[in-house]
Formats: structure tokens, C-alpha cells, sequence
């Protein structure tokens, strides 16, 4: 048999519809050029600049050597299982039982994904905020369903003003991000009270993001933690992850807490997708769970401040409440997009993400602190240097 010098396969004919509909990340297209650069002023990618913990490391390497290598049932190990409730009862007040369901998925990301092919199909819509993560606008595209950004400019706030003017009898999902990527905004109890309140008068499901609940700063805290949706309304989908808490962000765990009907869909959705959770680094969790990070918080406090100090007087950085990024808008007297911006910035070094990867604008652009303290000041610098004419 000779080989044909005429394709077999045509992409064209090939390639869904589905796969056409989605680009690639803009920011995979950042990553890859900081490889090209020599070393770089990176404050682009979310990626926390601290190593895993120690006592989390061996949790994870003696869980191996005792060889829990194999498929754990599709909701998580039980004995994992069991130290996230003993967590969430002190933390939001839920007990297992017959109302509220857990389970153990591959990272926020697959929470989310599955909470999606739960709820959202054809003709029903996702509400989410603008500024977004990335993956939220593709959860309706990979779902069939319908993405409905709801817009939180100037300040960065999805109130339940704003998000009732969203709202439709499509609407099967409201999205909450809070600490936000891309802006570190922590809404308060209030605020969240009222989406809660709002989103139950409409039977909405409430889906809680709130992968950066740890790293939130200490002007925000309420009751010494992130506040959180799921202790106003037992009906909240709770999603949380392990990643970017402790510096494991490759090893993709995160979980899910809420309704039993719910947590029981996904679980159906998980055992033919994920299957379940990487087994031995769930062993790790109830260590995580334990783990004091207030010390590395702290510092990243810090470093927020620095970042807002560093664009007083040029241009408006509403002020992050958590996660490690701040949302900087594009001086209007320089008349450029944040994509151009950023093109400037290359120039001199340094590598940020245009908002237009997280937004219908392109009027700000991310910044991401989950950097070292000097290289952070020299970008910072850099960045505040072509804001000022």
C-alpha cells in the first residue's frame, strides 16, 4: 500500500460545528510567547509563584506508596469524603444526609463543566459576569446553550440589579465568581443576599465559584472568612478547588457541595466523562484542608497594594478584594484598545492578558501578582511608565 498524496480526511467536513464555535484561550497565545522571550517580566498567567506545601507534598507521595493508584468511586475516596463534610459543616453548615450532596472533581473547571451538562441545553441560557473566567461562556457553547454576559462595569459588581434585568424564563444557571478572576472582586453578604434572594423568587440555580475562597484579603473578610452564598441558601451550588489555594494547580482537584439531586446528576455526568478525581492526590485533601496559608496570603495582601498604589493618579483600578489579579483600565487619553496596550507592553518586557479574553470590551487588561516581589515592581514600573505621556 502507497501512501496517498491526497488527504483521506477533510477538517472541513469533519470538524462540528461545536468545536468551530470555540477559539483557543487567549491566554494559551500569551503563555506561548513568554517562551520566546527572554526572561520576562510574566504577569500574565495565574499561576501561584509558591510551591505546594510540604506536608501536602507527603500526603500526596505516601498516598502513592500505598498504592491508591487505582479509579476511586466516581464522587471522591470516603475517607476524603468524610473530611470534607466534617468542612463543610463548619464552614457553611451543611450536614450529609438525604438534602445536601459532595463530590470530589477535576479541579473547579470540571465542576463547572459538569454542573453545565446538569443543568444548561438547547434553548436554555447561563448567566455569568463580564468581566468573566474564560470557561464560562464556553460552558453554553459546549452545553448548546444560550451565554448571557451580565455586564458589572465600572466597579467590577454583579448585583442583583444588574443581573435581573438578565434574567428570562430561559435562565436555568446564574454564575457567581467570587474572589473574581479576572478583577478580585469579593462581593459582601449583602450583595449576595440579594442575588440569593433574587435567584430564588426566580428558581434559578445559583452556581458559587468561589475557587480563590482562601485568598481573600483581610479588608473583605467577613466573620474571619470569604463571605459565600451557600450560607444564606441551601439550594447553592458550592464549587471549590485546591489548585490555586496551594500552589497544586497540575494536580486538578477541586469539589462540589450542594443539593443531593444535583451532586447526583453530576456524579452521573462525571463516571462517563473524568470518571473520577485523580485518585491519590485526593488522599492529600483533608491535609490541605488543615493547612494554615495565612502567612502567603498575607503577602499577596501586600502585593495587592502595591499594584494599586503603583496606578494612583494615571488610571482606575478598582480595588481587589482577593485571588491574585487586578482588572486595570487602558488610560482614555492614549486612545489605544488593551490589546494595543499590551502589544506596548511586550516592548518593554513585560507580558499581560487584553480584557478583550474576558470581556465583550477591550478597555482594560489583566494583571496577575502571582509574582516574584522584584520582578512584580519592575513590571509595575513598566506598565505605569506607558500610561504617563
Amino acid at each position: 500500500m502507497t501512501a496517498s498524496t491526497t488527504p483521506a480526511l477533510s477538517p472541513d467536513r469533519l470538524v462540528c460545528a461545536r468545536s468551530r464555535s470555540i477559539d483557543a484561550s487567549g491566554i494559551r497565545s500569551v503563555w506561548q510567547l513568554s517562551v520566546t522571550m527572554k526572561d520576562p517580566i510574566n504577569l500574565s498567567i495565574g499561576q501561584p509563584d509558591f510551591g505546594v506545601p510540604e506536608e501536602i507534598c507527603q500526603s500526596a507521595i505516601e498516598s502513592i506508596r500505598h498504592h491508591h493508584n487505582g479509579y476511586s468511586l466516581t464522587t471522591g475516596v470516603p475517607s476524603v469524603q468524610d473530611s470534607l463534610w466534617e468542612f463543610l459543616g463548619q464552614d457553611v453548615g451543611w450536614a450529609r444526609g438525604d438534602v445536601h450532596g459532595a463530590m470530589v472533581t477535576s479541579g473547579t473547571s470540571g465542576a463547572l463543566l459538569l454542573a453545565a451538562f446538569a443543568l444548561a441545553g438547547p434553548g436554555d441560557e447561563i448567566i455569568y459576569p463580564d468581566p468573566y473566567f474564560i470557561l464560562y461562556p464556553q460552558l453554553a457553547r459546549l452545553t448548546g446553550a444560550t451565554a448571557v454576559p451580565c455586564g458589572t462595569y465600572p466597579d467590577f459588581r454583579m448585583t442583583a440589579e444588574r443581573l435581573e434585568r438578565c434574567i428570562t424564563p430561559r435562565t436555568k444557571m446564574v454564575i457567581l465568581v467570587s474572589p473574581s478572576n479576572p478583577c478580585g472582586t469579593v462581593l459582601n453578604g449583602a450583595e449576595l443576599q440579594d442575588i440569593v434572594d433574587l435567584c430564588r423568587a426566580k428558581g434559578v440555580a445559583v452556581v458559587s465559584d468561589e475557587i480563590y475562597d482562601v485568598f481573600t484579603f483581610s479588608d473583605v473578610r467577613e466573620e474571619g472568612r470569604c463571605p459565600s452564598a451557600a450560607r444564606l441558601w441551601d439550594e447553592v451550588l458550592l464549587i471549590r478547588g485546591f489548585g490555586k489555594s496551594y500552589g497544586a494547580t497540575g494536580w486538578r482537584l477541586g469539589y462540589a457541595a450542594g443539593p443531593k439531586w444535583l451532586i447526583d446528576e453530576m456524579a452521573k455526568m462525571q463516571q462517563y466523562t473524568f470518571v473520577c478525581a485523580p485518585t491519590p492526590l485526593q488522599h492529600a485533601i483533608p491535609t490541605m484542608l488543615r493547612h494554615d496559608m495565612g502567612e502567603i496570603v498575607r503577602r499577596f495582601e501586600s502585593r495587592r497594594d502595591l499594584v494599586v498604589e503603583a496606578f494612583e493618579g494615571v488610571t482606575s483600578v478598582p480595588r481587589p478584594g482577593g485571588a491574585f489579579y487586578a482588572f486595570v483600565e487602558v488610560p482614555a487619553h492614549l486612545g489605544i484598545s488593551a490589546t494595543e496596550f499590551a502589544t506596548r507592553a511586550v516592548e518593554k518586557n513585560t507580558l499581560i492578558i487584553p480584557g478583550k479574553v474576558f470581556s465583550e470590551r477591550d478597555t482594560h487588561f489583566r494583571l496577575s501578582f502571582a509574582a516574584p516581589d522584584h520582578k512584580l515592581a519592575e513590571g509595575l514600573a513598566a506598565l505605569r511608565s506607558l500610561m504617563v505621556r
